[in-house]
Parts: structure tokens; C-alpha cells; sequence
């Protein structure tokens, strides 16, 4: 069994409702709100900061020039294409640079890039290779699975063209293929590790879309807990 098999295996329960969960469903249907695409949009260009920063750490212990070379090339091809789709819609939706610094990371943006920076900055390159997968492969299955039954004049079209594009499936099986041949050379127990970071990364894909659906920032404290000067 290939290691990625055994990953599709662990997170596979998960992996299936982040397919039904209504945020995906309803933008396969073109029913999504407007505002909920505009905030998730708003978090993703957020989120895509720190998702390159987390993918130049782990090339920085790649074991070898073709794997700097591949995920280095990620980072750039990300900062480079995605811009280009949020720039899309931040057009699209009256999104300015400055209602975009404005608006800040969300909670579950937050969390899901200090999780990628810690497990790419700290762990080895196996355990930061495992965190930044999700975020490719689990994209890409969304985007075949939506486009698979989206009707035309879908209002979310670029969207689902940049995820279920040839271009992201080719990265997504480098990324596999990678994941795949390190998690062949190592031991055990850096397996485990790797599992564990893997399912971790698949549950803030999850947090993320289900936070926007929700439209959930920040939890504060009521105002009468809250210690007077």
C-alpha cells in the first residue's frame, strides 16, 4: 500500500463531509450567498500568506534539489495563480486593500496557519510535507467533485475551473508523488508523525470552510467579565 493510500485511509470519514458540508454543496449548486463567498474569499487571500511561508520553510529541509526546487515552485505558483482568483472576486465584490487589512485573520484562519508555520518551522521536512498536503489534495478533490455537477452560469465558475484545472491536478500528483517516496524512506514512527500532522491539516481544511459558512471570528468574552482597570 502506498502511503497516501494509508492517508486516504485515516481521514477518509472527514474528507467525505467536507465534501457535503453545505458551504461545498451550495457552491456546486451556484446557491452560496454572496457574502459568505466574500468573506471566505477575504480568509483565503489571508490564509495564502501564510500557506507560502509554511511551503518556503519545508523547501528549505527538502532532501534534495528537485524536491527545493518543487515545493519552492509551489510557493510561487500559488502566490502567483490564487492572487489572480482573489483579485478576481475582491474585484467582483467591491474588496479594496483597504477593506482587505481591515478585515484581519479569522479565528480558524489563524490557528490553520500558525498549525502549517509551527509543523514546518519545528517539525522535520517529513512532518511539514504531511501539514501543506491537505491543502493541495483535498482542493483538488473538491474541485473535481463540484465541477463534476456544476451548471453553467455557476457564479463560482473561476473558482471551480482553478481546482479542477489540469494544470492544479499535475501539482497535486507532484505533492503525492513526494509524499509518497519520503514517507517510503522513513521510519515507523516518523510515519506516525506524519499521519497525525496529515489528519490535523484535514481537520483546519475542514474548520476553515465551516467557519466561513457560519460567518464566525473572533469568540470574546461578555463585556462583565471582563476585569475593570
Amino acid at each position: 500500500m502506498k502511503f497516501t493510500e494509508q492517508l486516504t485511509q485515516d481521514t477518509a470519514d472527514l474528507r467525505r463531509q467536507i465534501l457535503d458540508m453545505p458551504f461545498n454543496r451550495q457552491l456546486a449548486a451556484g446557491t452560496l450567498p454572496s457574502e459568505v463567498f466574500r468573506g471566505y474569499i477575504i480568509q483565503d487571500a489571508h490564509y495564502l500568506e501564510g500557506f507560502a511561508r509554511a511551503l518556503t520553510l519545508v523547501a528549505s529541509k527538502a532532501p534534495n534539489p528537485q524536491a527545493i526546487a518543487q515545493l519552492a515552485g509551489s510557493a510561487t505558483n500559488a502566490a502567483a495563480v490564487e492572487r489572480l482568483l482573489h483579485g478576481h472576486y475582491m474585484g467582483l465584490y467591491g474588496v479594496t486593500d483597504e477593506h482587505f487589512r481591515q478585515a484581519g485573520t479569522s479565528a480558524a484562519c489563524d490557528h490553520y496557519v500558525a498549525h502549517l508555520i509551527r509543523c514546518c518551522a519545528i517539525g522535520d521536512f517529513a512532518e511539514g510535507l504531511a501539514a501543506v498536503l491537505p491543502c493541495f489534495w483535498i482542493y483538488h478533490d473538491v474541485g473535481h467533485a463540484i465541477a463534476a455537477e456544476a451548471a453553467p452560469g455557476n457564479p463560482y465558475a473561476e473558482w471551480i475551473a482553478t481546482y479542477s484545472g489540469e494544470e492544479f491536478t499535475e501539482s497535486v500528483n507532484r505533492m503525492l508523488a513526494l509524499t509518497d517516496s519520503i514517507g517510503a524512506a522513513i521510519d515507523d514512527a516518523g510515519r506516525d508523525r506524519m499521519r497525525r500532522v496529515f489528519a490535523r491539516s484535514c481537520w483546519h481544511e475542514w474548520r476553515f470552510w465551516d467557519s466561513a459558512y457560519h460567518r464566525q471570528d473572533w469568540l470574546m468574552p461578555q463585556a462583565e467579565l471582563i476585569p475593570a482597570e
